[in-house]
C-alpha cells in the first residue's frame, strides 16, 4: 500500500467512525501522525531498557492510538507485543516485533 493509500484509508475511517468533516481531518491528521511517531519512539526507548513489562505497557498505549485511526493490522502487532510484555516473556524477540510494526507504519510515518 502506498503512502497516499494508507493516509486515504485513515481519512475514510475517521470520516465514518467519528463523523468528522474533511477539514477537521485535514487539520488533525498531522498531529495524529506525529503522535504515532512519538509512540513508536517511546516503544523503542522501552525496548532499549529490555524490560518486557515496560515494553508491553508502551505497546498498549500505542495499540489504542492505532485503533483510533483504524490501523487494525498495526494494532495487532502492538497487541502481540503488549501480551508478551504482560507475561514478562524472555523468549520473545521484541526487536523483531517492533521492526514489524515499523514496517507496518512506514507508509504513514
Amino acid at each position: 500500500m502506498t503512502d497516499q493509500q494508507s493516509i486515504r484509508k485513515i481519512r475514510i475511517y475517521l470520516l465514518s467512525r467519528f463523523d468528522l468533516t474533511e477539514e477537521q481531518i485535514e487539520s488533525m491528521l498531522p498531529g495524529f501522525i506525529e503522535t504515532l511517531a512519538t509512540h513508536l519512539q517511546n516503544l523503542e526507548n522501552r525496548l532499549a531498557e529490555n524490560d518486557p513489562v515496560k515494553i508491553g505497557k508502551a505497546a498498549h498505549t500505542f495499540k489504542g492510538a492505532l485503533l483510533n485511526l483504524g490501523m487494525e493490522e498495526c494494532a495487532q502487532i502492538a497487541s502481540l507485543i503488549e501480551e508478551k510484555g504482560k507475561t514478562e516473556s524472555t523468549s520473545t524477540d521484541f526487536q523483531k516485533l517492533v521492526d514489524d510494526l515499523r514496517v507496518c507504519l512506514a507508509p504513514v510515518i
